[in-house]
Parts: C-alpha cells; structure tokens; sequence
C-alpha cells in the first residue's frame, strides 16, 4: 500500500516538472524571437536613418564627432562631415555605419517640419494645461479641541 503511495506520488512529481521543463522552454523560445524581431526593427531604422542622408545634414558620429554632411559617396558607402568653426574648418571622411545620430539642416525644408512639429507639441501641451480645471483647494480637516469639562455648581440639599 505504502508503495503504491509512493509510486503515484513520483509520476505527479514527474508531471510538474516535466511541465515546468516545457513552460521555461516555450519562454526562452518567445524571448529569443521577440529580441530577433526588435532587432530587426532598430536595424531598420538606422538603415532609413544612413538612406535619409543628404547633403547639409547635421551628424553625430559614434566617436562624437559633429558637423554638417558635404560630400555623399554611396559607391563607397562613405560621406564627408565638416566641422570646425567659420575661421578653421575640418573636413573628415567617415562610413556611413559611423552614423550615430542625425538631424536635417537648419534651412532644410525637413527641419522646418520637425520645428512645425515640435512647436504644435508645445502648444497642445500648453493648451491642456490651460485647459485643466482648476483643482480645488484642500480642505484640512479641523480638528475640534475637547473643551475643558465645564464644572457644575449643584447644590445639595441641607440636612435639617
């Protein structure tokens, strides 16, 4: 009887944990495709980012290094980025896989854009704030003090 016990008792530990062996390994496999999807994803938009590029763009390279684009070589998949200032100006050739981050030109019709874009998103954030109803003030809870007992004058009848 004691073994028939401990016979059921090790096929429903088996059960869970060959249940819990496949839970863990459906996760790993749900993981490891959402990170290739997610990858894929940022991939992509770094590569609109490279083809986005022309001529008077402001970049920042993964060294730091920050000017404006001149020159775009897409043979040899290079550009040439100006820095410096008005008196000393540098010119560099980089990859363009060196491109960390990019803005359009101030006088680019892009740039106008996103300065139409960011000012909209300033004025909707200020039109719901002043939108916002005005929060009524707090009411503190006054706390009533005990009066003092007040002390009674009973007159109590004379023995006679």
């Amino acid at each position: 009887m004691l073994y028939n016990l401990l016979e059921t008792a090790s096929k429903d530990n088996q059960m869970g944990s060959t249940v819990l062996f496949i839970v863990i390994f459906v996760l790993l496999i749900g993981l490891m495709i959402w990170q290739t999807i997610s990858g894929k994803k940022k991939q992509k938009e770094a590569q609109n980012m490279v083809d986005a590029l022309k001529k008077g763009d402001r970049v920042k390279t993964i060294g730091g290094i920050c000017g404006f684009v001149v020159e775009i070589n897409n043979e040899e998949n290079t550009f040439v980025l100006e820095t410096g200032t008005e008196t000393q100006k540098s010119y560099v050739k980089f990859d363009k896989g060196a491109i960390y981050q990019t803005a359009p030109h101030e006088g680019s019709a892009a740039a106008k854009e996103a300065q139409e874009k960011a000012e909209a998103k300033v004025e909707e954030k200020a039109g719901e704030k002043v939108e916002e109803p005005a929060k009524a003030p707090k009411k503190s809870k006054k706390v009533k003090k005990a009066e003092a007992p007040v002390e009674e004058k009973v007159e109590e009848p004379k023995a006679e």
